[in-house]
């Protein structure tokens, strides 16, 4: 038998296509995975996949903020078992970054042990650390239970995995974003809960409202290592474009070491940069000269907080000194916005008005869906209740009925044929205890039918309301921001500052003495060194042609016909 028949035995069809087709179809379909399940949040509920996933999965282990902390590696090994096959290092590195104060304005998970540093630092490895939800990401995954959000398959299809979270508040606003995907990259800051809840109420009061009216509301970025942020008219550009530039500075001060010695104190810096790196960056200047007027620097940082510590020469300008800093190092660094989410479905380029459309829109379904789920078991529940009541005028006869029945299912058809019970409410009178029957217990099903009754004319009027539905997600907002809500921790300010450096600045000024050799040599002493010994150093057969006392913001010139 040939080859080709062999073949043909497992082959069904051969398509035959262009390597250009092939690629560009899977690179097509690569893309739109990376785009839209990977890298980029979701407009409503402001995640990633992986971090919904590791959400998720934290809260069906019973991981809430008011338990046990439990292994980071049990929840890695949770997530990607059942919902992100795409190794635990990345799921690991979701969670740190969730859990850091330095990087969340408002941490989603509380992780116990080393969860990385502001210097940089690695977290330590999962089967050391242990954590558990905040109530942030609590109030994220509030009622998902009650069928508010979709729900879809998993990678094998044997669980079932949110699509969104009901986020009960606007997370993509409050927590920013970050990301890299396929000719696509978002950058979105941090920004106070409150400032974004009073906007979210304001858009939900007036659906027309403006842009400006918003940046009004929302002041600007608030990061959670606070700095001054400086460009409104860039902040005004990112909230209604998506698109603008910032300048983060730090926050500084300084104290007065001597009568003529001044200390920079740095207790705030920009928003990602790392703080030993900085430091490193500072002192690099000192070593190699650029700057003569630092002494020292010292990180004197602990568990009150941030703290850098700029020693400087005596009648040095320390306000010279930091417009330095600020245009050399990191004390200072530009944010260019790039509010890029998934907004039904696809990416796009978003101001905060259509991020606040979208997560007002996603409150109006889940509490309809939530409203709808309440409503069925209230009704039920009432169903049930009814029965009971309707029970206890006749207990005497349904007892001699049971006592005659064969079995509970037969009781039950027995109780349903005599008096009209339906299956439901002969269930709930056959199983239920005889304690029930005493008079405290059958008043008390009277007060849970009139509360059942109250419950139902609300969901109902929530259903057919729109003014009602939208009162509950103000209602809801408000009670967040309470919870969650803290004061602002960036400055803002108007203008970005020009800083000009003129070079001689740098330049400490004093005497020394300068000279010239016939070989071509320039060379500079101090005063104090050159009466000590009188002399300059000298090649063997080398003199000086030019010996003279300047200051050291003199400009000199020198002039040689010896030159190619």
């Amino acid at each position: 038998m040939s080859i080709s028949k062999d073949i043909d035995k497992f082959v069904e069809k051969v398509i035959e296509t262009s390597l250009e087709e092939l690629v560009s179809e899977r690179f097509g379909r690569y893309s739109k995975y990376i785009i839209q399940d990977r890298a980029l949040p979701d407009a409503r509920d402001g995640l990633k996949p992986v971090q919904r996933r590791i959400l998720y999965a934290m809260q069906q282990l019973g991981m809430l903020h008011n338990k046990p902390y439990k292994k980071s590696a049990r929840i890695a090994g949770e997530v990607m078992g059942k919902y992100h096959p795409h190794g635990d290092s990345s799921i690991y590195e979701a969670m740190v970054r969730l859990s850091q104060d330095f990087k969340m304005r408002v941490p989603l998970i509380d992780m116990h042990g080393n969860n990385g540093s502001i210097d940089g630092d690695s977290a330590a490895a999962m089967r050391y650390t242990e954590a558990r939800l905040s109530k942030a990401a609590e109030a994220l995954l509030a009622d998902i239970d009650k069928r508010t959000v979709p729900f879809v398959p998993n990678f094998d299809d044997e669980e079932l995995e949110p699509v969104v979270l009901p986020a009960k508040f606007p997370n993509l606003l409050v927590n920013g974003a970050t990301g890299i995907s396929a000719g696509y990259a978002t950058k979105i800051p941090p920004h106070n809960l409150r400032e974004v809840v009073s906007a979210t109420i304001a858009y939900l009061a007036n659906d027309q409202i403006t842009s400006k009216e918003i940046c009004e509301i929302i002041k600007g970025p608030d990061f959670p290592t606070g700095g001054i942020v400086q460009g409104h008219s860039g902040i005004i550009s990112a909230l209604e474009t998506g698109s603008g530039k910032v300048v983060i500075r730090a926050k500084t001060s300084v104290e007065e070491v001597s009568k003529s010695q001044d200390r920079i104190i740095v207790t705030e810096i920009p928003y990602e940069v790392n703080k030993a790196d900085l430091v490193k960056s500072i002192d690099v200047l000192r070593i190699d000269k650029k700057i003569d007027d630092i002494t020292e620097i010292r990180d004197e940082s602990d568990k009150d907080g941030l703290r850098i510590a700029i020693d400087l020469r005596k009648g040095a300008d320390a306000q010279f000194i930091l417009s330095y800093l600020f245009k050399s190092t990191d004390l200072q660094v530009s944010y260019n916005y790039n509010m890029v989410a998934i907004l039904n479905h696809r990416p796009v380029l978003v101001g905060a008005l259509p991020i606040l459309k979208a997560y007002v829109d996603h409150q109006k379904d889940v509490i309809t869906n939530r409203s709808n789920f309440e409503l069925a078991k209230a009704s039920k529940r009432q169903h049930i209740v009814d029965g009971l009541i309707k029970m206890v005028s006749v207990v005497d006869e349904i007892i001699k009925i049971i006592r005659g029945s064969q079995n509970k299912q037969s009781a039950k058809e027995n109780i349903m044929s005599a008096f009209g019970f339906s299956d439901l409410q002969a269930e709930a009178i056959v199983t239920l205890q005889l304690y029930r029957l005493s008079n405290t217990d059958i008043q008390a099903l009277q007060n849970e039918n009139e509360g059942l009754t109250d419950r139902i004319k609300e969901l109902e009027h929530i259903l057919s309301s729109e003014n009602a539905l939208r009162r509950v997600i103000k209602r809801e907002l408000v009670e967040i921001s309470e919870l969650l809500g803290d004061d602002r921790k960036s400055e803002i300010e108007a203008e970005i500052e020009n800083i000009k450096i003129d070079s001689k600045d740098l330049i400490s000024e004093e005497k020394v003495m300068v000279g010239i050799t016939k070989e071509g040599y320039v060379k500079r002493a101090s005063t104090r060194s050159f009466q000590a010994s009188q002399t300059v150093g000298l090649k063997t057969d080398d003199a000086l042609i030019f010996e003279r006392e300047l200051n050291t913001l003199d400009t000199l010139l020198i002039f040689t016909n010896l030159g190619n």
